[in-house]
């Protein structure tokens, strides 16, 4: 074959796989730009759903349910049927009870855009987050739907002037979160001793349904400067259990709790010499007199279990003494009555209600006479350093060292 048509054929070739290549070129470029073009029309024709509901051809009303006011009420009012309103309030009890509409909660209805309208579907919000659906025409049934829950992180500090509650809402802060704080802080910080100018740091989880703010989460990082003393809380879990820890590690859940009851005021500390209120004379106290109103609940500062429980007649008045370990014991004096079910040889857990501030005995008014003792021998309870509980694992370590590092340089410059 003469080389000149050799040469002329690769050519052909060469111009030949180019034509080819141009040819798919562009057939992409239609193709993705086909695509694109069909992408958004699809968007612009997406319907709009509202509670799974396509609305682009209905009316909706919304309204909260008045005082009084039942299922009946609001659907008679809105043209629907009785013989319909019957139907839902006897067949679908097991999705949602009608009798159990509260009083403020919002609900919806769908209507048609007909010159008379007809209503399609009731939709009541049973929390911010979760709802029934009624379809009321056809087949009449009901069905239970969850709305999104979007978890924000939010941050906030302030100075305490007088309380932790009063502090977070003059910063605009859920007033919820004190009692987060104060539960993570039960054993290290004595909420009823919180000082002037004590101030606190928190990042948060809240949640959101709707955009709409219904409530908090976790708190994933705290510190708390208490007496000059920054106290700082990272949430971390280890084989599958949550907890809060310091910056070392160790958990900030102790054996005891700091206080057995929310106090006024402490009326009478420790003393080997106190002038007794009512016998005038000069004898040993050893024990904390927590002033608050008759019939405050007093909990267990511990695991442990009932060995007495009674009345004291040399002043004690109705009385409980809880066995922790083989080191520790409390007592419970004063109280008014106790909790149902406390017997002599139960176990008891940290924090349960064991009984209510009384004045009992010898005293001249409410109060709590509060007794710690270790191996037998009483000591202050406003001294006692309590053990921690489980520190973090040393398998765990560097995921909680990560955690910390994340969190702390938030919280110090906050």
């Amino acid at each position: 074959m003469p080389p000149d048509f050799i040469m002329s054929m690769q050519k052909i070739s060469v111009a030949g796989i180019y034509l080819v290549a141009v040819v798919l070129f562009f057939s992409s470029c239609n193709s993705r730009n086909n695509k694109e073009q069909l992408e958004a029309k699809v968007a612009y024709y997406m319907p709009e759903l509202v509670y799974g509901i396509n609305v682009d051809t209905l009316e909706i009303r919304q309204d909260k349910v008045k005082r009084n006011e039942f299922l009946a009420d609001i659907l008679l009012r809105n043209g629907v049927d009785y013989s319909v309103i019957d139907y839902i309030a006897r067949n679908t009890k097991d999705t949602f009870d009608v009798r159990h509409i509260k009083y403020g909660n919002t609900y919806h209805i769908f209507y048609t855009t007909d010159s008379v309208p007809r209503a399609l579907y009731f939709v009541y919000d049973i929390t911010p987050s979760s709802y029934v659906l009624y379809h009321l025409v056809d087949s009449v049934y009901a069905v239970r739907g969850e709305k999104e829950i979007v978890t924000r992180i939010a941050t906030t500090k302030g100075n305490i002037q007088s309380s932790l509650w009063n502090a977070l809402v003059e910063n605009k802060a859920d007033p919820n979160l004190a009692n987060e704080l104060s539960e993570i802080y039960a054993w290290t910080i004595d909420f009823f001793g919180l000082q002037k100018g004590d101030s606190y740091k928190a990042i948060y989880e809240t949640f959101y349904v709707d955009d709409n703010y219904t409530g908090l989460g976790r708190v994933m990082a705290a510190s708390f400067n208490h007496g000059s003393k920054d106290l700082y809380a990272f949430y971390f879990e280890q084989n599958g259990k949550g907890d809060y820890f310091d910056t070392a590690g160790n958990s900030l859940q102790r054996t005891f709790l700091k206080a057995p009851l929310r106090y006024s005021r402490i009326s009478s500390g420790f003393s080997n010499s106190r002038m007794h209120p009512v016998l005038k004379i000069r004898r040993p106290h050893h024990g904390v007199d927590y002033a608050a109103p008759a019939g405050t609940p007093v909990h267990t500062v511990g695991d442990g279990v009932v060995v007495k429980k009674g009345y004291q007649k040399n002043g004690g008045g109705n009385y409980i003494k809880i066995k922790h370990n083989g080191t520790y014991s409390t007592t419970y004096m004063h109280l008014k009555g106790f909790a149902k079910g406390i017997k002599v040889g139960q176990h008891v857990n940290q924090g349960d209600l064991i009984g209510f501030v009384g004045s009992t005995g010898l005293a001249t008014g409410p109060h709590l006479d509060f007794r710690f003792y270790r191996n037998g021998r009483a000591i202050n309870p406003l001294k006692v350093e309590s053990p921690p509980s489980k520190p973090v694992e040393e398998n765990y370590r560097a995921a909680f060292d990560s955690v910390v590092s994340h969190y702390l340089p938030l919280l110090q410059s906050m």
